[in-house]
């Protein structure tokens, strides 16, 4: 039962880094007025949803109910996002980057689960990889919009 209750514990964590992860993506719609982010934003909060949506069905497989909450960490990370933003503006390059970060968050926080000694189901583990390679995908994008704004700015 112990194991079971560490692999509800990793699955409630993926689930709220992807909570923190919407809710950073709308946070940082708010900071923009470029159409092309906000697509892709929108895109990258999509993309959680449909891993809530798998992550809580496992958590309710193991008896308990979807997870619905965000870290504490999400919520800081937010606040200083709004804070950055009310000195830099509406700058693109300033948003990828706590985007980014935001994104690196994700990968530790998947990293975490897939190195834990936690006993899980293959079908879990491939689930909990799968993501973690979309999200990495994701984050690489980021990463280059970003990479690309620093060229044109400097």
């Amino acid at each position: 039962m112990q194991h079971n209750e560490k692999l509800m514990e990793a699955l409630s964590d993926l689930v709220k880094i992807n909570n923190d992860r919407i809710e950073g993506y709308k946070k940082a719609m708010d900071q923009t007025d470029d159409v092309d982010l906000k697509a892709l934003f929108q895109r990258m909060t999509e993309e959680s949803r449909v891993y809530i949506n798998q992550l809580n069905e496992e958590l309710v497989k193991g008896g308990i109910g979807g997870e619905k909450n965000t870290t504490v960490y999400g919520r800081l990370y937010r606040t200083w996002m709004g804070v950055k933003a009310t000195f830099t503006g509406k700058n693109r390059y300033a948003i990828l980057a706590a985007c980014e970060y935001g994104e690196d968050a994700a990968q530790k926080t998947y990293e975490d689960a897939l190195r834990s000694d936690i006993s899980m189901p293959y079908s879990v583990r491939e689930m909990i990889a799968n993501q973690k390679s979309a999200l990495k995908s994701s984050h690489d994008t980021i990463k280059t919009f970003r990479d690309l704004e620093k060229v044109v700015h400097n």
